[in-house]
Order: C-alpha cells, then sequence, then structure tokens
C-alpha cells in the first residue's frame, strides 16, 4: 500500500508528465510551421494549418499555466494541509483534477474562433493570439489565463515559504509532521519553474493588458523590437523546464547523461536492459528512494 510520501511522488510526477506535454505541444506542430514560415519570410501553409497552429499553441500556453497552478495546489495541499492530503488527492480525485485541468484549457481557447484571434503576425512569423482584435477580450484572457492562476500559485508557495521558514526557527515545535529533504528540493525545483513561466510570460501579457486599456496612446509608444523579445521570451519559455529538471533534480541528470552516453555509444542501451532485468529481479526500490539524502527529515 501506498504511503502518504510515496503518493505525493506519484500524483505530483503526474502532473509533471503533464506539464512536460503540454510543453512538447509547440515543438510537435506549431514551431516548425514557424521555421518555415521564417525560411519563407511569410506563411505559405493556408488558414487551416494557421488556425490548428494558434490553437495549439494556447494550447501549450494555458494548459502550462493550469498545470503549473494545479502543482502547487498540490504541494502547498501535501506540505501545509498534510492530514488531509489522501483524501484530496487519492488516484481517483488526481485523475479527476488533471482531466479538469485540460478540459478547462480547451474552453479557454475555444473562444478564439469565434472572436477572431487567432492570425497570422509577419513580426513574430507564427499564427498566434492577436493582442488588438477586442480590448475587453484581452482583458479577460490576461486576468483569466495570466493574473488569476498566477495569483493563487503565488499564494501557495508564500504559503509553503512561510511554513519553511518557521520550521527553520524552529517558530512551530508543536506540529508532528514531517519534511523530507526530497520534499523541500521538489518544491524549490516546481517553484523555479513558475518563477521562469511569469519571467517569461509576463511582458507579453502586460504588453497587451496595457495595450487593451488605452490602445491610441500606448500602442505607438511599445517599438517593435520589445514586442517581438517579449514574444520569443515566451516562446522560449517551453525548453527551460527541461533544463531546470536537469539542474535541480538529480534523477534527470543521471537519466540525461544516460541517454546521451546512450547516444554516443548504442551498445550500453543492451548492457543497461540486461542489467536492469537481473538486478531488478533481486531488489525492488521503493518509489520514494529518489535520491540519497532522502531520509534527511525536517521536524516542524
Amino acid at each position: 500500500m501506498l504511503t502518504s510520501h510515496d503518493l505525493f511522488f506519484f500524483v505530483g510526477n503526474i502532473f509533471v508528465v503533464s506539464l512536460s506535454i503540454a510543453d512538447l505541444v509547440v515543438a510537435v506542430y506549431p514551431y516548425p510551421l514557424i521555421l518555415s514560415a521564417i525560411f519563407h519570410n511569410g506563411w505559405t501553409m493556408g488558414n487551416v494549418h494557421c488556425q490548428i497552429s494558434g490553437f495549439l499553441m494556447g494550447l501549450s500556453v494555458i494548459g502550462s499555466i493550469f498545470n503549473i497552478t494545479a502543482i502547487a495546489i498540490n504541494r502547498y495541499c501535501y506540505i501545509c494541509h498534510s492530514l488531509r492530503y489522501d483524501k484530496l488527492f487519492n488516484l481517483k480525485n488526481t485523475c479527476c483534477y488533471l482531466c479538469l485541468t485540460w478540459i478547462l484549457t480547451v474552453v479557454a481557447i475555444v473562444p478564439n474562433f469565434f472572436v477572431g484571434s487567432l492570425q497570422y503576425d509577419p513580426r513574430i512569423y507564427s499564427c498566434t493570439f492577436a493582442q488588438t482584435v477586442s480590448a475587453s477580450y484581452t482583458i479577460t484572457v490576461v486576468v483569466v489565463h495570466f493574473i488569476v492562476p498566477l495569483s493563487v500559485v503565488t499564494f501557495c508557495y508564500l504559503r509553503i515559504w512561510i511554513l519553511v521558514i518557521q520550521v527553520k526557527h524552529r517558530v512551530r515545535q508543536d506540529c508532528k509532521q514531517k519534511l523530507r529533504a526530497t520534499d523541500i528540493r521538489n518544491f524549490l525545483t516546481m517553484f523555479v519553474v513558475f518563477v521562469l513561466f511569469a519571467v517569461c510570460w509576463g511582458p507579453l501579457n502586460f504588453i497587451g493588458l496595457a495595450v487593451s486599456i488605452n490602445p491610441s496612446k500606448v500602442q505607438p509608444h511599445i517599438p517593435e523590437w520589445l514586442f517581438v523579445l517579449s514574444y520569443f521570451m515566451a516562446y522560449f519559455n517551453s525548453c527551460l523546464n527541461a533544463v531546470i529538471y536537469g539542474l535541480l533534480n538529480q534523477n534527470f541528470r543521471k537519466e540525461y547523461k544516460r541517454i546521451l552516453l546512450t547516444l554516443w555509444t548504442p551498445r550500453l542501451l543492451f548492457i543497461d536492459v540486461s542489467k536492469g532485468g537481473t538486478e531488478g529481479m533481486k531488489s525492488k526500490h521503493s518509489p520514494a528512494i529518489t535520491t540519497n539524502n532522502n531520509h534527511a527529515e525536517i521536524h516542524l
């Protein structure tokens, strides 16, 4: 039977995988079309591909922020409300939360087809959300798809930070809850993911918000290079998460190293498979054991 700690890793990984899928969506379809538009100095694939590309781009962006929000809520419940965590995030509920996350993502994108806001922008060689189509709709998009989720994530991580600081200064000695070192490391990893998402997508969203509030005065004063830079900063965010996992997570570093060595010397793949098969019959490790320091605990 899974312990609360094992369940946390399993459930947390579900949302991390979901976030990774959201990041990969743009690499599968929109980014190759953008490269084609750059090489041809214009969009040559027609309106249907433009709409599909814009839809998948939105699916990736909104899916990312909604999954980051779900991860933050999951970490908040595990660390700050651990006694109710098993009931809130059992396997059935977690699958429902995951489905709800993607349903809300699709629902959030569908209105773009009715507003006609998915258009080709020659400045960034891509079909994306046009901020100038409707001022009221752009304000709604920025508030609902960016400001509200980031406010929820900020609240969750702020409460976690307060609890960690209280632990460090021995403010809460009466609590019997325990935090392991891996819990803190996983929290820090996802906190960095959140911060970089806010930094990469913040300029584009705030430019859109400013233009929508007062288009006649603000839009002429925004240089084109700033708009283009803000867009490519946002696009670059999809590539950052894998780097963050590699830098901050020991397991990811080991797997990256193994993959690179396998690509360099393919025969190692067969050695690893054979080795893994024989060792797997000898013993099975707990899924909670992810690093050498997992037994270190912080007493609350």
